[in-house]
Formats: C-alpha cells, structure tokens, sequence
C-alpha cells in the first residue's frame, strides 16, 4: 500500500537536531513512519507523511521536536468520527463548528 499524504509543505512538524541524543524515540512512536535514525540522529524523512498527532513530540526527552498539534487531517479525521464538531478544521468543512463559525476559518486547511 502506498504511504499517505496529506497537503503538500503545511506541516508544522521540525526538528532540531543539535538537541537529539539518538533515543529513537520519535522513530518508536510515529504512526506514518516520518522519522529515521542516520548516524545516531533522528531525520524527518517525509514531512508530509505527518499527521500532527503529536507522539513524537511528546516522547522526544529533549524537546527536539515541534509540531502542533490538533491541527490539519488528524484533528479532522478524529473529531469527525467521535461526532465532535469543534475542532478547526473538519472532514466535511461545509458543516458549521459547534461555536457558528466557518469549519475552514482556521486556516490550517
């Protein structure tokens, strides 16, 4: 099965690299496989793989990794299928968010 994409260059997903020690981590806990280790330092390998979930970044000890989360296709998939219409973007951004306002206003999408 081919890897997943979302839109093109708007992940918020970075990386310093000078604060990685080489845990693996964000390689161990990422869903789409974003991160590899070259040379005992963590690399993003497609930045548009990521789904902004978050994982690595919470799991990185050094706090090498942004990326914010609850934005862009994740939030949408999730809240769309737990019923919940307040995230800022939605699967279906015709419907309205819980507050009145446009699900597309955001801007992340």
């Amino acid at each position: 099965m081919a890897q997943l994409a979302y839109l093109r260059d708007v992940a918020t997903l970075s990386l310093e690299a000078g604060k990685c020690i080489g845990c693996a981590l964000c390689e161990i806990v990422c869903p789409h496989a974003v991160f590899a280790m070259v040379e005992g330092i963590a690399v993003i390998g497609d930045r548009d793989a990521c789904m902004e979930c978050g994982a690595c970044a919470r799991n990185c000890p050094t706090e090498a990794i942004y990326v914010k989360v609850g934005v862009g296709c994740a939030a949408a998939v999730i809240s769309d299928a737990l019923g919940i219409k307040s995230a800022c973007c939605s699967v279906d951004a015709s419907e309205p968010l819980e507050n009145g306002e446009s699900a597309s206003s955001c801007g992340c999408c």
